[in-house]
């Protein structure tokens, strides 16, 4: 009987259950890894995104040969070709993945039909275990991220002081929430020049006519993403040092031409299991208490939040709705996805300059996402599912477990309001309030129904207007709504028309640009 282990692009690290499973006889178990050109091709991926996998792919190889592992890695068509070889070579009787983080990847290796064995292990990539999240969850009306938050805390003992949280409080969201006003000394970012692995992919993807959609839409070079396990480690060190003591009060801010802010950078490399969440977390607390006379608790917890607390309930809700939760779209929301949101080619200032930096290095920060870019797709009744396709292809650090839930839930409302309290929906007046975009405008951030308006307070009010029914059963958005019946008739009219204008004039004529699911 010979056991063989293929580990999957997203899951690279040694510390993984599959190759656990056999490290006591890893010499003697062949390991694979599969690059398959069909399925970078299912949409058409940010190019940085295709190096960022398939060179961390690479590198992973490299070392698991060198502590002795046999390992096979192959670039194929497909997945089943190459693995039939290899089973066929090593004459494996079981085949053991760890159980895919995504929904359509396990699907995929059921359909493959293998006549061996195959186990799925334990997925051990996140903090909480799938079957501990759904402890959790069972029997609650709703899942309330701040409930799963504490629960964290304590369950794991971070930033505790017996079973009270430090400092008194569980959240210190109100104390990071600093608009951008005044000069800020902004700190570096750690890049990376390719080496000549990762420059060897690079080529492939440039000179590749397979990826020529893509080439049309992302920048491929300069590629500055760490690729290893190595980098990634180092990448982590450089936040605790240099950005984490002062991530918290403006983490929500966006500044012309600062692609990263203080944020961490890390979601790529937690992504692919270069980085362990557990170890991130733990980071932050002992970097935290090294210095707690220093710095200032809001940064810390802030931080630790976002991973302990968001990216772990993201992914435990993921696992715990069901299939059709991708289809949702409870607003019936049914417009295209602008061209724009590919080109970067808007007057809107905002898009323009986020929509850019996602095109030259495929990210944005949270904010960014949630207040703009899904912002504006959900006031304006974009198919959420256009939405978050355009997602999943555009961010380096895109999978379909992270945008299932972020886009359509949170983003998007569709679910009607399983995971977000209210929807995400806000005007100009946010986006002035909480960046530097709205000065270089052509549009006016504080006009509404002139020609010359700002899209963003358009769209707002007749989202609002247009979804009055279903939006005046929840509760957060009582005051909000009296707001609207201050605006007169006549005015919500001229705000209509302006909305349909707008969708008129911007009406896509290249189908397959704006929807990739065409690539599927």
């Amino acid at each position: 009987m010979t056991i063989g282990v293929w580990v999957l692009g997203d899951q690279l690290w040694a510390g993984q259950s599959a190759l656990q499973s056999c490290v006591h006889l890893y010499q003697q178990t062949p390991v694979i890894l599969i690059e398959s050109l069909s399925h970078a091709l299912q949409r058409p991926y940010h190019l940085q995104k295709l190096v960022l996998v398939w060179s961390a792919m690479r590198h992973f190889a490299d070392e698991l040969r060198c502590v002795g592992w046999p390992v096979t890695y192959t670039q194929a068509s497909d997945f089943h070709t190459p693995l039939l070889e290899w089973i066929k070579q090593y004459k494996i009787t079981e085949l053991r993945v760890m159980t895919p983080t995504d929904r359509p990847f396990f699907e995929l290796i059921q359909n493959l039909n293998l006549t061996i064995q195959v186990t799925f292990t334990p997925n051990n990539r996140f903090i909480w275990s799938d079957e501990d999240f759904r402890q959790w969850a069972a029997g609650r009306k709703r899942l309330i991220m701040e409930d799963f938050y504490r629960q964290g805390r304590q369950r794991f003992n971070i930033l505790m002081e017996g079973n009270q949280p430090v400092g008194g409080r569980w959240n210190f969201d109100r104390e990071n929430r600093k608009p951008p006003k005044g000069k800020l000394t902004l700190p570096q970012a750690l890049w990376f020049e390719p080496d000549s692995i990762t420059q060897d992919v690079i080529n492939f993807v440039k000179h590749s006519q397979a990826f020529k959609d893509s080439q049309a839409y992302w920048k491929l070079e300069p590629f500055r993403w760490g690729v290893t396990r190595q980098q990634a480690l180092q990448v982590l060190k450089f936040f605790l040092e240099t950005r984490l003591s002062s991530f918290g009060p403006y983490q929500d801010a966006m500044v012309t031409g600062e692609q990263t802010m203080w944020h961490a950078m890390l979601s790529p490399y937690l992504n692919l299991g270069l980085l362990h969440p557990l170890e991130v977390v733990r980071g932050a607390e002992q970097a935290y208490l090294d210095n707690r006379c220093n710095w200032e608790l809001n940064s810390i917890e802030g931080f630790i939040r976002q991973v302990l607390g968001w990216r772990e309930y993201m992914h435990g809700v993921y696992i715990y709705l069901q299939q059709d939760y991708s289809s949702s779209n409870w607003f019936n929301h049914t417009h295209p996805l602008p061209a724009f949101y590919w080109t970067g080619d808007t007057k809107m200032n905002c898009l323009h300059q986020i929509l850019t930096q996602v095109k030259q290095i495929g990210y944005a920060h949270h904010i960014q996402r949630l207040m703009v870019l899904n912002n504006f797709a959900l006031i304006a009744g974009i198919s959420p599912q256009e939405l978050e396709d355009w997602f999943h292809a555009a961010f380096i650090d895109g999978y379909d477990w992270v945008m299932q839930t972020n886009v359509i839930g949170m983003g998007q409302f569709a679910d009607a309001g399983m995971i977000a309290s209210k929807p995400y929906a806000a005007s100009a007046n946010y986006i002035n309030n909480m960046s530097d975009y709205c000065k270089n405008c052509t549009y006016k951030h504080r006009q509404r129904s002139t020609d010359d308006a700002c899209p963003f307070n358009f769209f707002y009010w007749d989202f609002l207007a247009r979804n009055y029914d279903k939006l005046k059963h929840q509760p957060r958005m009582t005051q909000i709504l009296r707001n609207l019946e201050r605006i007169s008739p006549e005015e919500l009219q001229n705000i209509r028309s302006l909305a349909d204008n707008w969708h008129s004039s911007h009406t896509v004529t290249d189908y397959s640009l704006t929807t990739p699911s065409t690539h599927h």
